[in-house]
């Protein structure tokens, strides 16, 4: 007899990584469908030449250990977000945050792209997938993604996309298309495995 319940969602783990104020926390915040968790600190004289803010002279606060939040797509996954801190002294904590991610989201800001340097080197070496999300502050496109493709220098394959940290519909956007990407890359393992040696 078949089971009329409906079979259990996929929870998958995201992480949302990127320079200091390039937009992770807003990310999180626009697509969560629960209220997220975040760890903002106030910005204060003893950060002075440390965060640079010069940027976002508007930013009075900045995540001191991590973002949360959860999305459920129509198709029973449901994505757990974790942002991380984007300032030098706290990539201590990406390792942890990073731990059985299926991908990860670089966000970008095209005024100072060395920023998401970092982050983009992280998550290759650890060979987790990711997608480089360019945040186009005040919906200014101020780089095609042609070029900030050749800018970060990343594979051929990693998805570059624009988008509006602040706009729902453009970050489940980035989503979709990195949780097929990490999908996609998974199945392939798995295809390569159950083969085995040639």
């Amino acid at each position: 007899m078949a089971s009329d319940r409906a079979p259990a969602p996929i929870a998958l783990k995201v992480v949302v990584a990127g320079g200091f104020g390039v937009g992770k926390t807003t990310t999180v915040g626009s697509i969560s469908e629960i209220e997220p968790l975040t760890t903002d600190a106030a910005m204060t004289d003893v950060g002075v030449g440390v965060d640079v803010a010069t940027l976002t002279p508007d930013k009075v606060d900045t995540t001191a250990a991590l973002d949360f939040g959860r999305i459920t797509f129509p198709d029973g996954i449901v994505l757990y977000l974790f942002g991380t801190p984007g300032q030098e002294r706290f990539a201590f904590m990406w390792d942890e945050l990073a731990r059985g991610a299926v991908g990860a989201i670089v966000v970008a800001d095209t005024r100072r792209l060395a920023d998401s340097f970092p982050a983009i080197d992280f998550f290759e070496d650890l060979g987790v997938p990711f997608v480089v999300a360019v945040n186009c502050f005040d919906g200014r496109v101020l780089h095609d993604t042609a070029d900030v493709r050749e800018a970060v220098a990343v594979d051929p394959d990693v998805p570059v996309e624009l988008f509006d940290a602040r706009d729902r519909a453009t970050v489940k956007h980035v989503l979709a298309i990195l949780v097929e990407r990490s999908l996609g890359l998974a199945r392939a393992d798995l295809v390569a495995a159950a083969s085995g040696p040639t």
